[in-house]
C-alpha cells in the first residue's frame, strides 16, 4: 500500500501544532458575510468572527468547501505520488462530503487513490478521529488499517456542548432532535450531542454553571474506566468557562491527551456565541 496524507476539515479544530506535526491538510469551510466569502480559519479567525458578531446587522451564513477546492488538494496530494484519507464533518450536518466524493470523481482514474470517510462527528470528536488515523500512520500503519481504524473510532468519540440559545441552531437547521427544546423556557440552557452524527437534545438546565457541570457529568458516564481517555474543550467566545470546565475534567478523568480549542467561526455561526463543549475519545 502507498503512502497517504491525511485530510480533514476546519471544523475539527486540531490544533496547528498537530496538524503541522502530522502533515494533516485541512480543507477550510466557508463563512459569507455581507456579499464576502471568507476560507473558515484563514481568512477570519475566531476572535476577529466573535468580536464582529456582537455588533452586526446582518448574520453570516455558511456553505460546504467546493468540490473544486477538494480536487485541488487531493490531486496535489496525488500529483505528490501519496493516497489520500479523507475524513470530514458528519454528513448529516454538512455536504462537505459530498464535495469529496464529487472531487475524487472528477479525477477520473486517479480518484482512485482517494478514501473517504464520514465520521458522523464534528469538533475533536472528528479532530481525534484524525489524530488517531496520524499516530497510526507514524507508527507504520497503512492506509487500510487507517481507515479501519476511523472507522471503529467512531463508537469511542463524542462531544457534549452547552448553548447559550438554540437560535442560531435552529436558524441554521441544523437543529435535529434538540427541536422538541424550541419553546423551552427562556432561562434554562440546552445540553445537546451528536448521535449518529446529528445533533440531539440531552437536557435543559437552568443555569450556565450547572450545564457546564452536566456536561462533565455527562462525558463522565461516557470515559469513566475506559483506557487511554483524549479530552478537549471547546468554546465559543467563552474561554475562560471552557478552561475551567477542562481544568476540572482533567482533574476527575486523568486523560493522556487534553487539549483546548475554539469553535470555529463556521461552527460558531451556528452553535452561537457562550457555547462550550466538552469532546471525547478512549482506546
Amino acid at each position: 500500500m502507498s503512502k497517504f496524507a491525511i485530510v480533514t476539515d476546519s471544523t475539527a479544530y486540531i490544533p496547528p501544532e498537530l496538524t503541522k506535526k502530522y502533515g494533516i491538510r485541512v480543507a477550510p469551510q466557508v463563512l459569507i458575510w455581507e456579499e464576502k466569502t471568507y476560507r473558515d480559519g484563514v481568512d477570519i479567525q475566531p476572535s476577529e468572527f466573535y468580536s464582529r458578531l456582537k455588533t452586526a446587522r446582518a448574520m453570516p451564513s455558511t456553505s460546504q468547501v467546493s468540490p473544486a477546492t477538494m480536487q485541488e488538494i487531493f490531486q496535489g496530494i496525488v500529483d505528490n505520488g501519496l493516497s489520500v484519507l479523507g475524513v470530514f464533518i458528519s454528513s448529516k450536518l454538512s455536504g462537505t462530503l459530498q464535495s469529496a466524493i464529487q472531487a475524487k470523481d472528477l479525477m477520473g482514474s486517479a480518484g482512485e487513490k482517494v478514501y473517504l470517510v464520514d465520521s458522523q462527528a464534528t469538533a475533536m470528536a472528528l479532530g481525534f478521529q484524525v489524530l488517531a488515523a496520524a499516530r497510526a500512520m507514524e507508527s507504520g500503519a497503512n492506509l487500510l488499517e487507517c481507515t479501519a481504524l476511523v472507522e471503529r473510532s467512531r463508537e469511542r468519540t463524542g462531544v457534549f456542548f452547552a448553548v447559550d440559545t438554540l437560535e442560531f441552531l435552529h436558524r441554521g437547521g441544523r437543529i435535529g432532535g434538540a427541536q422538541r427544546f424550541i419553546g423551552s423556557a427562556l432561562n434554562l440552557k440546552p445540553i445537546l450531542a451528536l448521535k449518529e452524527g446529528k445533533v440531539e437534545g440531552m437536557d435543559r438546565i437552568r443555569t450556565k454553571s450547572k450545564a457546564h457541570d452536566r456536561v462533565l457529568e455527562l462525558v463522565t458516564e461516557k470515559v469513566k474506566g475506559k483506557p487511554n481517555i483524549r479530552l478537549a474543550t471547546l468554546h465559543a467566545d467563552a474561554a475562560d468557562d471552557a478552561k475551567k470546565l477542562l481544568d476540572r475534567a482533567n482533574v476527575e478523568l486523568s486523560p493522556v491527551e487534553s487539549l483546548f480549542t475554539e469553535v470555529s467561526p463556521v461552527v460558531g455561526t451556528h452553535a452561537g456565541p457562550g457555547t462550550v463543549g466538552l469532546a471525547y475519545m478512549f482506546d
